[in-house]
């Protein structure tokens, strides 16, 4: 199938490792030229000279994403480079997990503000195109009760109310606005191998909630984030797609 995705431009944070690589990957492979950033410059360099050496047009930045100053400078920066933006995804999230006001304020920056700086910087080339959309990368922490509760699943919740808001407000521009929540995503590197080495035990406890027998990987979630960002899905919008291989219980109506 063609997902329509050739020589658009798409912009993706947290695109050096993870799902937000994944995600990179899975555009490039789609033909479209992408724009990605991730706060260690080293990360970004390497996966961007991967992604090079593999024929894909992209450009890899050192972007702190809690600067919103910084963010709407990267945005000016691929606008100008690419010549357009027809797809934004918010990827970055600081996993600041746990009680104190640092968490809270980390999370409100990171999590749910650097999308809002990203939105607000790339809506007037997103004005521009005939296939638009944005993408926020949520999580199900922000749909029911866990370990994450506070901080991290009440921005992962307001992630979706505001792309819900973005889909109503943007509809009369043709502007997609769509959530994905992933369940637990294990990846070299990642929190859940981290989790793995420190506290197995909390581990095999999470693990064991996964009625699959087993976490999810990047490139499962990133087939989710792609899929609303092709111009076929141009019905889609004020949705939240939960991929989480059946983790949560809730019957969303």
């Amino acid at each position: 199938m063609d997902l329509q995705l050739k020589d658009r431009v798409v912009l993706v944070t947290g695109g050096s490792r993870g799902i937000g690589r994944a995600v990179v990957d899975g555009l490039a492979a789609e033909g479209a030229r992408v724009a990605f950033c991730a706060r260690g410059e080293e990360g970004v360099k390497a996966a961007e000279a991967e992604l090079t050496a593999a024929g894909a047009d992209v450009a890899g930045s050192a972007v702190d994403v809690a600067d919103g100053a910084a963010v709407a400078t990267w945005v000016a920066e691929s606008a100008e480079r690419f010549g357009q933006i027809d797809a934004v995804v918010a990827n970055v999230s600081a996993l600041a997990i746990g009680p104190g006001e640092e968490n809270w304020r980390s999370s409100f920056e990171v999590d749910l503000m650097h999308t809002v700086h990203l939105v607000e910087a790339a809506l007037p080339h997103l004005e521009r195109s005939d296939a638009a959309s944005i993408t926020a990368v949520s999580s199900v922490s922000g749909r029911e009760i866990d370990f994450a509760d506070g901080s991290y699943g009440v921005m992962k919740a307001a992630l979706v109310h505001y792309v819900s808001g973005l889909a109503f407000d943007l509809a009369p521009k043709g502007i997609r606005a769509n959530a994905v929540s992933p369940g637990n995503v294990y990846f070299d590197g990642g929190v859940w191998q981290n989790v793995e080495q420190g506290d197995p035990a909390f581990f095999a406890t999470a693990l064991g909630l996964n009625p699959t027998g087993r976490m999810g990987n990047p490139t499962e979630t990133a087939y989710a984030v792609i899929m609303l960002v092709s111009p076929l899905a141009s019905r889609i919008s004020g949705t939240n797609l939960v991929a989480d291989g059946a983790l949560t219980r809730g019957v969303q109506l």
